[in-house]
């Protein structure tokens, strides 16, 4: 039950950082989805640096915000190499 609780919060979080980051006429659901669970990977690495502790697994707000960030992140590295800026 908790992989689909991470899909569900995953395409929330990658939806978010598209619409955040102005990409999301370039995305479709699916790559919300990927991106976000994607996200949530990388917000969980920078997150643990500081001491944050949060999952997608069961949802709570802080692991929504964690994957939110991580998605940002992948996104502005995703334009950095694709436009060479992050607009």
């Amino acid at each position: 039950m908790g992989w689909i609780i991470a899909i569900i919060v995953g395409g929330v979080a990658g939806w978010l950082a598209s619409k955040v980051m102005n990409r999301d006429a370039d995305m479709g659901i699916i790559w919300n989805v990927i991106v976000g669970c994607v996200g949530s990977v990388i917000g969980n690495l920078i997150a643990n640096q500081f001491g944050i502790v949060g999952s997608v697994k069961e949802f709570s707000i802080v692991g929504l915000g964690i994957a939110f960030v991580g998605a940002i992140v992948l996104l502005g590295i995703v334009n950095l190499v694709k436009r060479g800026s992050v607009r």
